[in-house]
């Protein structure tokens, strides 16, 4: 049924639907549901009147992650709070006692798996102060890596894996970066260069345990709250296997043009040396994953134009990707 309606009309839809999950959670009936963000999910925040209470409700989109693959996101950030002391948003389990519920609405097709989560303060770093801000990223993305190194995955654990196959190649998690909004022959021939140059360097890279495995893959700005000296890290939905700098190149999600990159990406370095070791090896490929993420984010609109971030970026950052091709091809083409 939801595949042929409008956008508009499938958020109004969902947010029936958020309402509906809020007696599950033995909320009050009062409470109000307020979209806060929409990409692969609707996220909400659910405002009760009777408590005061604040908490977050995540309504997951059909076919993008499994009942198996939502429970080990909730596993890892768990074990992230338990055994490296990290902020991670942590699950509401619903009166029913479980923590990751099936929602089910006449008006939808198909079910939707849903989590809420205890509501987190602090603000997002706003981008015309982000040197302090990048060290501190770099500083908890080295301490994620080092937990996802030593963690015993527990049974049944599956999620995403983030390669080049994946990303770019055959088997793309978020569609075709050569159906990016407006793709013309010279940007598709301007963009498979580097595509091709990406595969081979990271082919040589390799996928050795010290540099692949377990990341956030989307850790950036949006997805952390600052407090105070306090870093809380949120929105682990694309959480999956990649090479441990590739969340160098989700910190920099959109904002790969600024002039300053080279300044953040150091700060950002110098932040996770705080933490772990990085190898010459490593920092020298580090604009390999800010170019394999700007592309893969090429795809990501493609596939998302009906989102408001894919509609204000649109074609403009294909244009733009063309240009910082061209540069990183200069360098390693």
């Amino acid at each position: 049924m939801d595949a042929a309606i409008s956008h508009e009309d499938l958020l109004a839809r969902l947010g029936r639907l958020a309402h509906k999950a809020v007696p599950l959670y033995g909320l009050s009936p009062r409470s109000t549901a307020t979209l806060i963000n929409l990409s692969e999910n609707a996220t909400y925040r659910i405002d009760d009147p009777d408590s005061g209470n604040k908490t977050i409700l995540r309504v997951h989109r059909v076919g993008y992650h499994s009942y198996a693959a939502i429970n080990s996101e909730l596993q890892w950030m768990a074990a992230l709070r338990r055994d490296a002391g990290m902020e991670t948003p942590e699950a509401i389990p619903a009166r029913d006692g479980k923590v990751i519920q099936t929602l089910v609405s006449p008006e939808l097709r198909d079910p939707r798996h849903a989590v809420m989560s205890k509501f987190m303060s602090g603000r997002e770093p706003p981008e015309d102060e982000l040197l302090a801000p990048f060290e501190r990223l770099g500083e908890v993305s080295a301490r994620m890596h080092e937990h996802a190194k030593h963690w015993p995955l527990p049974a049944g654990f599956t999620r995403h894996t983030w390669d080049y196959e994946t990303s770019l190649g055959s088997r793309p998690i978020w569609g075709r970066w050569q159906d990016g909004m407006g793709m013309t022959t010279t940007r598709e021939t301007v963009l498979a260069r580097m595509s091709d140059v990406i595969r081979r360097r990271l082919e040589r890279y390799g996928k050795p345990r010290e540099r692949f495995g377990l990341t956030h893959a989307d850790i950036r700005l949006a997805n952390l709250l600052i407090e105070g000296t306090r870093t809380k890290v949120i929105d682990f939905d694309d959480c999956g296997f990649s090479w441990y700098l590739y969340d160098l190149g989700t910190a920099l999600s959109f904002i790969e043009h600024r002039a300053d990159v080279p300044e953040l990406i150091a700060s950002w370095v110098k932040g996770y040396r705080k933490v772990a070791p990085l190898a010459p090896d490593d920092e020298a490929e580090l604009m390999t994953f800010v170019m394999l993420r700007r592309l893969l984010l090429v795809a990501w609109i493609g596939s998302h134009a009906e989102t408001d971030l894919a509609k204000s970026l649109g074609e403009p950052y294909t244009e733009g990707s063309c240009h910082l091709a061209e540069r990183y091809l200069s360098k390693f083409g």
